[in-house]
């Protein structure tokens, strides 16, 4: 745990939260400054700032968390579907340096965007920056 992270706080029972669901490894609760109803974060209960900092055990808890609740959040709150989404590093626009996965209850006409608009201007990549790039990753995969 970190003494400085407010999930960690509210892991702890330091800081109150409208948990939704708790297991042995994670914890999902109500965002504070939600973008919908029914905005659920889903957190490892260990302190994590990104996803390249999970072990793969908890990386796949932390998913079967969320694979669990998108259901339950959406029919909970009678939204047509959701965003599902994780902001990984500050420069990604990750808020508390904790991981943590968002469940975005969505509905139609509410004006929102896809994931796609998140990321400003598509850079203009030729067919072998693409082959560079794919080659790059799976040299590190």
């Amino acid at each position: 745990m970190s003494e400085d992270c407010i999930f960690c706080s509210i892991v702890d029972g330091d800081i109150p939260s409208r948990t939704v669901y708790e297991d042995d490894e994670t914890l999902a609760f109500l965002d504070a400054n939600p973008l919908a109803p029914g905005h659920t974060l889903v957190i490892p209960k260990a302190h994590h700032e990104r996803l390249n900092d999970l072990p793969e055990d908890l990386g796949t808890e932390v998913f079967d968390t969320l694979h669990y609740l998108v259901p339950a959040v959406e029919d909970a709150v009678g939204a047509d579907a959701s965003n599902v989404a994780f902001n990984n590093g500050a420069e990604a626009g990750q808020e508390v340096p904790h991981v943590h996965g968002h469940i975005i209850p969505r509905f139609e006409g509410d004006g929102g965007a896809p994931v796609h608009a998140i990321a400003g201007q598509r850079p203009d990549l030729s067919e072998d920056d693409l082959d560079d790039i794919v080659a790059d990753i799976k040299a590190r995969a």
